[in-house]
């Protein structure tokens, strides 16, 4: 650093740093890669986003939940970050569309994809039996293997009830895991990392996807797995609640936007609107998002915007922050960065407290409502006094004079 560079900041610049990047040299390591060359624009936000992730939700075990969208697992980035950021307990509870975790699944049976092209001939593609992801390939037999795969677990006795896809999730994945024990692999699938962690995984649609496909299919069979979406509902909140009731700090990293995005940030929402429990919002938002706000759609919509419904804490609002890129440039950077930066953590296991954490959040609702049920009571009985309603009277027996 020259010290020109070095000088105090005084004046009307005192709150900017100078902009003076490191010339990239031979031997860079990403994390320096980001803390001294992306100083402007989305690559300085990302900067912001490396920094809000190591400097803030990552500290004081704070709870970090991951929302997934757009095909990530088919890219390699379940088997090139997310597991990582797992196993460095980076990650403490997860909400994925159906889709990311169906294509991981290939990764765990050891299925294999393959790296293409966008501007392959796709009715040729079709001929062949290859199917397409924009520039990822695989055969047509990876999609009926895996799925035969799961249908051949759910049919097992433990599947045969109601369930949350937190719990759904964990079964599965403890058969992805034994598989890739077999397989020889490890540390290729989410699913099967995130049992062996006790990370919880939900899913916002869980009809949308293949796996849920299958599901359905199978309940044509006689089959007697349902998934609960009431359950998963109350669960995350009680996870988003539970975090606030220890004095942890609850973050949320969205990779994305869609579905996933909105049931992670609905949590406060619940606790609040719905449930009556008083709560502030989540207190860092993290997104990476190619979706413009303007367009009404909830991929776009800012951090300022989920204030206005209670998802955000209004007074870290200014710690917010929205990097507009593509997720796959994006995680592997940061995921390099929070590697270099921040020791491990030890994993929470959130999954092994859920009964705990749904009976604490259902208990306090529902000794809420027994408080609300008691002053509207009041209220009414003093409305009825003030315009001069009497109290109804029970109707005299038969034959009983006046």
């Amino acid at each position: 650093m020259s010290k020109e560079s070095a000088r105090p900041l005084t004046g009307k610049f005192a709150a900017y740093p100078r902009l003076n990047p490191l010339g990239i040299g031979r031997d860079i390591t990403a994390a320096d890669l980001l803390d001294q060359c992306y100083l402007a624009y989305n690559g300085g936000r990302l900067r912001e986003a490396a920094r809000l992730l190591t400097l803030k939700m990552l500290p004081d075990d704070g709870y970090i939940g991951v929302s997934l969208t757009g095909a990530l697992t088919p890219a390699g980035l379940g088997k090139s970050c997310l597991i990582p950021l797992m196993k460095a307990g980076f990650v403490d509870w997860v909400v994925s569309t159906g889709a990311n975790l169906y294509h991981d699944l290939h990764y765990g049976l050891d299925l294999a994809l393959y790296q293409g092209s966008p501007f392959l001939n796709d009715v040729t593609l079709h001929q062949d039996g290859v199917i397409r992801i924009y520039d990822v390939l695989f055969d047509y037999n990876v999609l009926l293997d895996t799925d035969a795969f799961v249908r051949q677990v759910i049919q097992g006795p433990e599947f045969q009830r109601p369930m949350g896809t937190d719990e759904f999730h964990y079964l599965l994945g403890g058969y992805v895991a034994e598989r890739g024990r077999k397989l020889g692999i490890r540390d290729a699938s989410v699913l099967a990392v995130a049992h062996d962690l006790g990370i919880p995984i939900f899913t916002s649609s869980p009809g949308d996807s293949s796996i849920g496909m299958n599901v359905a299919a199978m309940a044509l069979r006689g089959s007697g797995l349902l998934l609960d979406v009431n359950r998963d509902v109350n669960q995350t909140a009680a996870i988003v609640y539970a975090a606030k009731k220890s004095k942890h700090t609850s973050s949320v990293f969205i990779l994305g936007g869609g579905s996933p995005k909105n049931f992670m940030l609905q949590t406060e929402p619940q606790i609040q609107e719905v449930m009556g429990i008083q709560e502030k919002g989540h207190d860092y938002f993290l997104q990476i998002t190619d979706a413009r706000p303007d367009t009404g759609g909830l991929s776009g919509a800012t951090p300022a915007e989920a204030v206005s419904w209670g998802k955000v804490d209004p007074d870290k609002l200014p710690d917010s922050v929205v990097c507009y890129t593509d997720t796959t440039i994006a995680l592997p950077l940061l995921t390099a960065y929070m590697l270099t930066r921040v020791a491990p953590r030890k994993p929470k296991r959130l999954y092994d407290q859920r009964d705990e954490q749904l009976k604490s959040i259902r208990d306090i609702y529902l000794k809420l409502g027994t408080v609300e049920k008691i002053k509207t009571s009041r209220k009414v009985a003093k409305r009825s006094s003030s315009i001069g309603l009497k109290k109804s009277v029970k109707p005299r027996r038969t034959g009983q004079t006046s």
